[in-house]
């Protein structure tokens, strides 16, 4: 039954909140996950959308093209995979919608259905995420510095590549430091010379190419939707855990179908290009280049492999920039009294010395694409109850009750509300139900995926269950709203939903 908490003391903002201060480039961003005043959201849709072109123009997402290709894909059934993959980054577009409505960011606005103390066990997942993808760019660029000093006949020692680790993630921090505006300014001129970059890529690519290669036998559906779930889980569905972290600088009044349509388009349309040019370079040559363990196809004449590798150092520090803030204000979501830089520093100290492991012990290989898939087991869930909550309160939210310590709309029963918990639960054992990842780390194929020869749609079955149970058992408890017999959220008497 709903419980009044007309009587309840009003939800309390956290102490200590920063004051205001100028929107700028190059200038520490005091903001964490603090609501940010409308008078400091300075962003426009088009400097939303440049944000994530430059994020996404980058090599990692050329090689995501070579990298479905290594499962036995035919051009044609990876160019199928690729767009349709890429449609999904609608997804980050939806998942971009709340921030401009809150001034908060992803995991605080998820607090609305999980309750504060419950939104903690995701978050945490949310973090993990992060960092996990942050090793992943520390560790290419420390890698590819490696084989350019190899290039010129130097063999770093092993306190050297240690030293390389530390260099590296200290030089990751400084633009998440700098905080939101200076992200912003960075990504948006870098894509400027990425995209000359992947002009020159696609000219030395298709002067090689060959029709013939379109006409290799390929491999099998259930392949082929392994393939499917990897450029979801890099792409539209493995970045909507930081849509709301980078559009809530956005006005209030921004409308919905821009801030939509400018992280959909953002993202996908150079990561639709940079995939589909993976995919063609695969086919024109066997020689590749780039990061121990796993390369991309040397498409290019041979002058042109260290300008390359050097502009792809620049690109992975750029991306690893957007998880790095996420990871930040995660962090701070999660209750831990810290502020964002701090939590900047305590994320650069845990992907140094994870890096050192992977580097020296690891598989790393092997560990990335079990980490790909088993994201999406927690990931598609919590995007399918985000979304419907989204919806069951037609984009209502209480901005203050999300950051309040104690109390409030959003405390629920203990700060849990226990519909979210199910369908999270539900939703990803429905999800591992349908996973296949035979040569992961560790080892599992989902009974579903068995029984259908080695299938994969666990990013599907998430968001349907999740989304599906949510709406089940949330729906009657915001229709208490709806049906006008309580006042709607943010009037003087609410009753909890």
């Amino acid at each position: 039954m709903a419980r009044d908490t007309s009587r309840e003391v009003p939800a309390s903002v956290p102490a200590g909140a920063p004051a205001g201060q100028e929107y700028a480039a190059f200038k520490i961003e005091k903001r964490g996950i603090d609501l940010i005043p409308e008078n400091e959201r300075k962003q426009r849709p088009s400097g939303l959308g440049w944000l994530w072109a430059g994020a996404v123009f980058n090599v990692e997402f050329f090689f995501y093209g070579t990298l479905i290709m290594y499962l036995g894909l035919s051009v044609w059934q990876a160019v199928v995979c690729v767009l349709v993959g890429n449609l999904f980054y609608a997804l980050l577009g939806f998942a971009s919608i709340q921030g401009p409505l809150t001034g908060t960011t992803a995991f605080m606005i998820s607090r609305a259905p999980f309750g504060k103390n419950a939104n903690r066990s995701v978050g945490l997942f949310n973090w993990f995420t992060q960092v996990g993808f942050e090793i992943e760019g520390v560790y290419f660029v420390v890698a590819t510095v490696i084989l350019l000093f190899l290039r010129y006949g130097t063999t770093l020692s092993t306190p050297a590549k240690i030293l390389l680790i530390v260099l590296a993630s200290l030089v990751q921090m400084l633009m998440p430091l700098f905080g939101h505006a200076t992200i912003s300014k960075m990504l948006r001129y870098g894509a400027y010379l990425f995209i000359a970059l992947t002009i020159m890529l696609a000219v030395f690519v298709f002067q090689r190419l060959h029709l013939s290669t379109f006409h290799v036998p390929g491999a099998s559906w259930a392949v082929w939707t392994t393939a499917l779930v990897l450029i979801i889980s890099v792409g539209g569905l493995g970045w909507v855990e930081n849509g709301n972290d980078y559009s809530r600088y956005l006005p209030k009044d921004t409308p919905k179908s821009r801030t939509f349509w400018a992280a959909t388009i953002g993202g996908g349309v150079p990561s639709l290009l940079l995939e589909l040019l993976g995919i063609f370079a695969f086919t024109v040559t066997t020689k590749t280049v780039g990061i121990t363990q796993i390369g991309v196809p040397q498409a290019f004449p041979s002058w042109f492999v260290v300008p390359f590798l050097i502009f792809s150092i620049v690109q992975l520090f750029c991306i690893n920039t957007i998880d790095l803030y996420s990871s930040g204000v995660t962090l701070q979501a999660l209750g831990i009294p810290i502020k964002r830089w701090g939590a900047v520093i305590i994320d650069t100290v845990v992907v140094a010395v994870v890096t050192y492991f992977v580097l020296f012990h690891g598989k790393f290989s092997t560990d990335f694409a079990g980490f790909l898939l088993y994201i999406v087991v927690w990931l598609a869930p919590w995007f399918g109850i985000l979304m419907v909550d989204y919806l069951l309160r037609r984009g209502r939210y209480q901005p203050e009750a999300l950051v309040a310590e104690r109390g409030g709309l959003y405390w629920r029963h203990g700060g849990i509300h226990w519909p979210a918990v199910i369908a999270q639960g539900v939703g990803m054992v429905a999800a591992l139900m349908w996973i296949d990842a035979p040569t992961a780390f560790p080892s599992y194929v989902g009974p579903i995926s068995s029984h259908t020869h080695g299938s994969d749609f666990s990013w599907l079955i998430g968001i349907a269950i999740g989304a599906g149970l949510y709406w089940l058992l949330a729906e009657p408890l915001h229709s208490l709203f709806r049906s006008g017999s309580v006042r709607e959220e943010g009037e003087a008497t609410v009753v909890q939903p």
